[in-house]
């Protein structure tokens, strides 16, 4: 009987080149494309960090304005959920900076609190607080802009500020979840530390009004006591839905990989 055939030593080493090679390639292309990744990150972060203090210098500039600073009396600028938020922006997307430049600079070991505390900033605070500003501002004012954003306004600040401070945040955050994960915290974790910035914000909002005797945003001075109680109330439902919308999206884009871990007993 005739002995069926092998190939050579030779056509096997050549074949198992052709498949280091083919490896070798794949590789580097993986290696390429999340160099690439890693760059246009960095320069989003730059580019709206850029932004964000632009923003907050422009204003501060509006606030020298005789007429501007009216609208800023008994208070100041930082009366304004739309103001603080954009500070928030700005604090946030510089530590993604500072993130970006010390990964390309240490291990990531080394910058393990940095990552943790840009998580815990943009999971708690950041994303919630900047679509609640957009939802809530934008659904006053289709509703009734003079209970948020009175018509007068037009003639002092500009339509790309009112853009700038009330729809681009949006987009902005949203672009974030997308190009990077982040580790949510335990949900309780979350929420409680949410629940202090909305109990303080709404604090300072009774105390100027204790003080000055008028309200933050012209909404409120439509609403009776319980009104009130009842609109701070539903706003934090509001927010804590944005939450764990934020929570669900991170973990439709990411996967389980970046879901909190629960602390074993």
């Amino acid at each position: 009987m005739q002995r069926p055939s092998f190939p050579s030593s030779g056509v096997r080493t050549q074949g198992f080149c052709c498949y280091k090679d083919s490896g070798r390639k794949l590789l580097t292309a993986l290696c390429l494309d999340l160099a690439m990744t890693r760059t246009s990150t960095c320069v989003y972060h730059l580019f709206v960090l850029s932004w964000y203090i632009f923003l907050n210098f422009y204003i501060s500039r509006e606030g020298e304005d005789p007429r501007k600073s009216q609208i800023f009396l008994n208070g100041g600028q930082w009366k304004y959920l739309t103001f603080l938020n954009l500070v928030l922006q700005a604090i946030f997307f510089g530590v993604a900076c500072l993130e970006d430049v010390l990964k390309r600079t240490k291990g990531k070991k080394d910058i393990k609190f940095v990552t943790a505390f840009r998580d815990l900033l943009f999971t708690t605070l950041a994303f919630p607080i900047s679509t609640f500003v957009f939802l809530s501002f934008w659904i006053l004012f289709l509703y009734d802009r003079e209970l948020v954003y009175p018509k007068a306004l037009d003639n002092i600040f500009p339509v790309w500020l009112n853009h700038g401070m009330h729809t681009f945040i949006l987009p902005f955050s949203l672009v974030e979840v997308i190009l990077r994960p982040h580790c949510y915290p335990l949900r309780k974790k979350g929420l409680t530390l949410l629940a202090a910035a909305c109990l303080a914000y709404v604090s300072r909002v009774l105390w100027i009004y204790s003080e000055t005797g008028t309200w933050v945003y012209p909404v409120f001075a439509k609403l009776s006591p319980g009104g009130l109680a009842a609109f701070f109330s539903l706003s934090y439902i509001f927010t804590i839905g944005i939450y764990l919308f934020g929570e669900k999206l991170n973990h439709w884009k990411w996967g389980d990989t970046m879901q909190p871990r629960k602390k074993r007993k």
